[in-house]
């Protein structure tokens, strides 16, 4: 099997664990799901940097490994974990329609990227449609979901898309590339969490559908 067939099996996992994240019930299922997905992301990245030769897409790895499979899911897991609201953990839009709506973008994102010509990775295009496409599966989640606390997660499956696609068409950046975004995402998540507890602790609610006075 070749490092290219690697790679774009790989991104094909990205979108399996993609669906798992916003199908979850449970934001604590979606935050395993979340690391789970963030191993395969790593993966990918190893798999790149032996296909393309570059040496920097290890310690991108690594990077990756420390910030979104141990420390954005442990944050998560901990900080929202206690936080329960059964009635806005039903999603706005039923299963099937998810998954349909889904498989939509899928096949759109890989016809837009099939119809451009990019030499650097013309046999990696399929991983390049996966990368488009897991940025509209986190819009996807974000605006199905009405809990709060999954729509985080929606907001961590565009950033991997993005991530993915600066490792496809960027693989020689340097390592502090790779930081400032690992960095960015850690204190997004951070924040988005802080907000969620206070809304909760404030409005006793995830429900996005609540929240239609904000005040102070």
């Amino acid at each position: 099997m070749t490092g290219t067939l690697i790679v774009n099996n790989l991104a094909g996992l990205l979108i399996v664990s993609s669906l798992l994240v916003i199908g979850a019930r449970q934001p604590k299922n979606s935050a395993l799901f979340y690391a789970l997905q963030s191993m395969i992301l790593v993966l990918i990245f190893i798999a790149l940097a032996f296909t393309m030769h570059a040496e920097e897409l290890f310690l991108w790895s690594g990077t990756a490994f420390v910030t979104k499979v141990l420390l954005v899911p442990y944050i998560m897991y901990k900080a929202l974990g206690k936080l329960q609201d059964p009635k806005a953990d039903t999603p706005v839009i039923g299963l099937g329609l998810l998954i349909l709506i889904a498989a939509v973008i899928i096949v759109l994102s890989y016809l837009v990227v099939d119809s451009v010509q990019l030499p650097m990775v013309a046999e990696l295009k399929p991983a390049l449609s996966v990368s488009l496409s897991h940025f509209f599966l986190g819009l996807l989640c974000i605006v199905s979901q009405r809990n709060i606390l999954k729509q985080i997660f929606g907001y961590c499956l565009m950033e991997n898309g993005a991530h993915l696609t600066l490792a496809l068409m960027a693989y020689k950046a340097p390592e502090l590339v790779e930081i400032g975004v690992a960095t960015d995402a850690i204190f997004a998540v951070i924040i988005m969490s802080v907000m969620a507890r206070k809304i909760y602790h404030t409005l006793k609610t995830l429900d996005v559908r609540q929240l239609t006075a904000l005040k102070g």
